[in-house]
């Protein structure tokens, strides 16, 4: 239990931000999984493009490390290339 009026708050804001970021890593996670599934490459395309569009904002607001994002980001795009090879 916090002992302070700021320790109180604190609590709050940081459960809330927990929240966020786990659903933002949750969504991502899952779009991933499902684009690794994939056979057609003109799906994986456009899942990709949603996909960057997410791991760029999850990086823009600290969700993730901005690395990690590009790192996921590569890996990604080398997989839908393999696709269309």
């Amino acid at each position: 239990m916090p002992n302070s009026r700021s320790a109180s708050k604190r609590l709050r804001q940081s459960g809330k931000r927990r929240e966020r970021n786990r659903t933002a890593k949750s969504a991502i996670r899952t779009r991933m999984r499902k684009l690794f599934e994939m056979d057609s490459a003109e799906e994986a395309q456009t899942a990709l493009r949603e996909l960057y569009t997410m791991l760029d904002r999850a990086a823009t607001r600290h969700v993730l490390h901005p690395n990690t994002a590009a790192r996921r980001k590569a890996r990604l795009a080398r997989h839908v290339r393999q696709l269309s090879a």
